[in-house]
Parts: structure tokens; C-alpha cells; sequence
């Protein structure tokens, strides 16, 4: 797939799509033209049955992303201030109703808008030397696209406090002791390791785990009694697909299952 700027990278090998922020002479910071392309890679993986599984990463060894481009910000005041404007919108939300999942291989600073794609993402795996952190609160801006609410909902209280009213950053070690990131690993295997995650995810039915994914999203916007009761959409696709009933048959014939997911 050849997306319309070459400020995101795409490329799918077999199941697996890999995005890639290209910028990394400006730290892989966004604007439009880098939230335009995220839409634009981003719904290829939800629409694209082939695609079971991606990871979204960053170019070079300085950043994953240094969040929103503040020198695209300060050149266009008028249209920052305009609630359709900015950064092309969230990618990843409930709304987009992207069920599939998205690894996050973080390979340096994961900061502002950074931190808030990673955390939207599924799971993060960091590089040793990888940053995070919601610096807006020092430029007279707050995370208002996910970093403020996503912080609050993923970590404990006092922690995620921590980390919206200092604007510090934290190591990737610290994050994974708060319970942000999942595996820390060695720099230069960072990609390897996000690619041997994704192995082990594509072992499962990919209709199983979107119905899965989409569940814990909308589930968790209820009840739990009426989350127990509620059937999503992905899951009543789920029971009406080869895979449903693959599972099963290849368990009892002492096989690997062999997924469709559609």
C-alpha cells in the first residue's frame, strides 16, 4: 500500500503490518501530514483482512515520537485553535473501531503526543533507552488527545498524577514497574522482540482476538454484569466463522489449527 506522503512508512510482511513515523530529523513529531498518513495506514490494518496483527513504530534511534510538531504549531496559531484542526485526530480510539492488535515498539523518547500514541496501541514493548513522559503542562498546553484521560485509566492513581502534573519523563524501566510498558529489551533487538510478540499473538484465531480486543474496549465502558451479558459484534462474527469451530476440531485431532479469520 503506497499511502499519500512519505512521512509514514507502511509495509505488510504476510500478516503482520508494520508503520513507521518518518520523520526522524524532527523526532518523528506530528502534524497533519503525519496524522493524515496514520488514518490513511491505519485503516488499511482495520480493513485489510489479511492484516492480523501491527506494530507501530518510529524511524532512527532518537524517537518513537516527540508528540505534536511545535514549530508547525507556533507557524499555524489560527488553525491549532480550531477543534478539527491539529494533528489529523486520534487514531486507535473506540470510534475507529480498529479491533485488531497494535504493538507499540517505543525506541526513544515517547513524549506528549508520542506517549499518547503508544498508549493507545495494545501493547508496548521499549527499547532500553526509551523515554516517556506529558511535557505539555511545561509549554502551556495539556494532553488533551489521550495522555490526561489514557494516563488515568492505565495506571493507578498517584502514579499516573505523577507523571501528568510534573511533565517529567520516566525510563522505559520505570514505565514497565508502573505497568506501562510490557517488555523492556535491548536497543538494537527492539523490533525483533515487537516481531516475536507479534508471533506469538498470530498463533490465536484473529477473529477470536478482535472479538476479545473489542469487548475489554466497549466492556469496559459498562457494568461489569452487563458487560457479562452483552454480545459485540465482533464476537457474533466470531460464532458464525470457520475459526469457531477450527479451534476445537484441530485440538481434538491433535493438530495446529489452521485460521481464516474471516
Amino acid at each position: 500500500m503506497r499511502l499519500s506522503n512519505d512521512t509514514v512508512q507502511f509495509e505488510q510482511d504476510g500478516h503482520l503490518a508494520i508503520v513507521t513515523l518518518n520523520r526522524p530529523e524532527a523526532m518523528n513529531s506530528i502534524n497533519p501530514l503525519v496524522g493524515y498518513a496514520l488514518h490513511e495506514a491505519f485503516s488499511e490494518v482495520r480493513d485489510n483482512d489479511s492484516i492480523w496483527v501491527a506494530i507501530l513504530t518510529g524511524a532512527g534511534d532518537r524517537a518513537f515520537s516527540a508528540g505534536a510538531d511545535l514549530k508547525w504549531r507556533s507557524e499555524n496559531e489560527d488553525k491549532v485553535r480550531d477543534p478539527g484542526a491539529g494533528t489529523g485526530g486520534v487514531i486507535l480510539s473506540a470510534e475507529f473501531e480498529c479491533w485488531k492488535p497494535v504493538i507499540a515498539a517505543v525506541n526513544g523518547y515517547a513524549v506528549g503526543g508520542g506517549l499518547e500514541l503508544a498508549i493507545a496501541c495494545d501493547l508496548i514493548v521499549a527499547a532500553e533507552r526509551a523515554q516517556f513522559g506529558l511535557p505539555e503542562p511545561r509549554r502551556g498546553l495539556m494532553a488533551d488527545a489521550g495522555g490526561v484521560n489514557g494516563v488515568s485509566r492505565q495506571l493507578p492513581a498517584k502514579l499516573a498524577m505523577e507523571l501528568i502534573l510534573t511533565g517529567s519523563f520516566i525510563s522505559a524501566r520505570r514505565a514497565a514497574e508502573m505497568g506501562l510498558v510490557n517488555r523492556v529489551v535491548e536497543n538494537e533487538k527492539l523490533l525483533e522482540s515487537a516481531r516475536e510478540l507479534a508471533d506469538e499473538i498470530m498463533q490465536c484465531s484473529p477473529i477470536a482476538l478482535q472479538a476479545a480486543k473489542q469487548a475489554v474496549v466497549l466492556g469496559s465502558e459498562l457494568p461489569y454484569s452487563e458487560a457479562l451479558k452483552s454480545e459485540f459484534s465482533m464476537f457474533t462474527k466470531l460464532k458464525n466463522s470457520h475459526d469457531f469451530t477450527e479451534g476445537p476440531r484441530a485440538f481434538a485431532e491433535k493438530r495446529a489449527p489452521v485460521w481464516e479469520g474471516a
